[in-house]
């Protein structure tokens, strides 16, 4: 990685959203190689995993009652489990996603036109206005937009009215902490407070890979600003005897701290 002086990112959607599609697209297939069978890729009806401590929507129908009749958006869909468990309970399902190389990671799994996968980025949505009763993101798109405030307005432009809005992103007080599953990832060592963004580049300086911040309160302002109403904010604590790690989730770090965010919003009428 270069040691130069990296590009200010913030407000560049157009550097966050290239920077990105090249790196989903080319970690696609390590990606699946180390989570596909937690996320049920390959199963025959998809699964939908709200996060890595492995909470699961048919478990906690944060998303109301799905079926037939029932129109839902995927936002960072990727290889498309969720958008497959949703399609496999009656919905009609858009499942939306920068990276080619992930959507072609699920294609294999997708019979007929539904769910209908697309190649877009978050910030437009390729979808009608109040053309959804659903729209979800599975710890997809979100964290990686530079402009997290439009997503949040998209949201709203492409639902109907009561019609409900849930995403999980990582948990925000997490940016303080290396990504260390073990005991130096309980170190806070960056400030809450600073939203410069993570940024990686290559030898020539271009960005690779840009993740953003919101704090708790930034996110809830962009969801509010938007017209949404927020239902509730759900912190999943780690499941007891549960062992498997994710990257910087782990046991050690489960017990002590939130490593997910889930936002429950709702277009009024």
């Amino acid at each position: 990685m270069s040691h130069r002086p990296k590009p200010d990112m913030r407000r560049d959607s157009a550097g966050s959203e290239a920077a990105n599609r090249s790196w989903w697209d080319s970690d696609a297939e390590a990606y699946h190689a180390e989570h596909a069978a937690f996320l049920g890729v390959d199963t025959a009806d998809g699964e939908f995993v709200w996060c890595p401590e492995g909470l699961r929507e048919s478990d906690v129908e944060l998303l109301g009652t799905v079926g037939p009749g029932t129109v839902a958006v995927e936002v960072g869909c990727g290889s498309a489990p969720c958008a497959r468990w949703l399609a496999g309970r009656g919905a009609t399902v858009v499942g939306i996603d920068i990276s080619a190389g992930m959507l072609r990671r699920g294609l294999p799994h997708v019979h007929g036109d539904n769910p209908l996968l697309a190649q877009a980025g978050a910030e437009n949505l390729p979808i009608a206005d109040g053309a959804a009763d659903v729209v979800c993101s599975a710890f997809g798109a979100i964290p990686f937009v530079a402009d997290s405030a439009r997503v949040m307005a998209e949201a709203h432009r492409v639902l109907r009215p009561g019609g409900r809005f849930v995403f999980s992103v990582n948990h925000p007080m997490r940016w303080m902490f290396l990504d260390d599953p073990g005991p130096d990832g309980l170190v806070a060592t960056l400030s809450y407070f600073d939203r410069s963004p993570y940024v990686e580049t290559d030898d020539d300086g271009v960005p690779t890979y840009v993740e953003h911040h919101r704090t708790i309160g930034d996110r809830i302002r962009e969801i509010v600003a938007a017209g949404l109403q927020v239902v509730d904010v759900i912190e999943p604590e780690w499941p007891e005897g549960f062992t498997q790690e994710w990257g910087q989730w782990s046991p050690l770090r489960g017990a002590i701290f939130p490593g997910t965010a889930i936002f429950v919003c709702v277009k009024p009428h």
